[in-house]
């Protein structure tokens, strides 16, 4: 019987390390949870010592959002961050490789009545995201309690492309692509819910201007326009680590109200606040290590 053409070409030594990230991803999901979090502990701090480029870019983002931070405390969270986004690579593990329900028990939701009167409607929301560092075990917790479809980039990496959707099947119903507006639209309309996080940083064409920590970011329009051509309601939804480091809190919003307005950018400065009130309660926890500001209005330096 020939070989299927896809396990030919993943056999190719460019994707040993590959595999053997995914080897490394499967084994750190079973691991006790202390010593989970013991691990991604040191793996964040080995990154925070080694990966000058990503500690720039927290840095950075750091001091231009939390301008009312001495220099010390910036330092402290730079620290953080990398030690919270390493307990996160063993998360995201563990959100990808095991059942979700094996941790029921450490998950704290509140705000559900909001998605419950949705679906009540017979509607689908717009879930708005944010990327936490518990993003991805987010996603598999709130798969416990609400069924919805999830909005993503293509990895880069074809192998490791098809383990994270492989890996996140279980838990959302669908898995669209991020261009993929009519497909979004088409779910909503049929009464799913669609989780979909917009704070990226996805060029000038996507986006229009809006403050973000006082900042003028490239904020995409896509959520206006989804809820302008669905109907959606947009609901907000929060998910921390809690200081405990052994439980988790999922929190639904109330949505939106008379969202969408008449003017995008109106729009996007309102997404941006909520997400903005959400990372305040665990700024730690937010992935400051992406470059929230590379694209800059005409004119402006960058500030990377």
């Amino acid at each position: 019987m020939p070989k299927d053409a896809s396990q030919t070409s993943f056999a190719h030594p460019r994707y040993w390390p590959t595999w053997l990230g995914i080897g490394a991803m499967r084994l750190g999901a079973w691991l006790p949870w202390r010593l989970k979090m013991g691990l991604g502990q040191g793996i964040g701090l080995l990154a925070w010592r080694l990966a000058r480029r990503r500690r720039h870019i927290t840095e950075t983002n750091l001091r231009l959002c939390f301008p009312e931070l001495s220099e010390a405390r910036r330092a402290e969270l730079v620290r953080e961050t990398f030690i919270a986004n390493g307990i996160g690579l063993l998360e995201t593990a563990t959100g990808w490789c095991r059942d979700p329900e094996h941790l029921r028990h450490r998950v704290t939701f509140s705000g559900q009545e909001h998605m419950a009167r949705v679906q009540a409607q017979g509607k689908g929301a717009l879930i708005l995201g944010i990327h936490f560092s518990t993003l991805d075990l987010g996603g598999a917790l709130h798969s416990l309690f609400f069924r919805a479809d999830a909005v993503q980039r293509p990895h880069d990496n074809p192998l490791f492309n098809r383990f994270m959707a492989r890996a996140r099947a279980p838990y959302f119903d669908a898995v669209l692509d991020r261009h993929d507006l009519r497909g979004v639209v088409r779910r909503l309309k049929a009464g799913h819910n669609v989780w979909y996080s917009p704070d990226q940083d996805f060029g000038r064409e996507a986006s229009v201007f809006a403050p973000f920590f006082g900042i003028e970011a490239a904020t995409v329009r896509m959520t206006s326009r989804i809820a302008r051509l669905t109907g959606a309601p947009v609901i907000p939804l929060i998910f921390h680590r809690n200081p405990d480091n052994r439980t988790y809190t999922l929190e639904y919003l109330p949505p939106l109200e008379d969202f969408p307005g008449g003017d995008e950018v109106a729009d996007a400065t309102r997404v941006n606040a909520v997400i903005e009130q959400a990372i305040r309660k665990h700024p730690e926890q937010y992935l400051w290590l992406h470059r929230r500001f590379k694209t800059r209005p005409e004119g402006e330096p960058g500030f990377y």
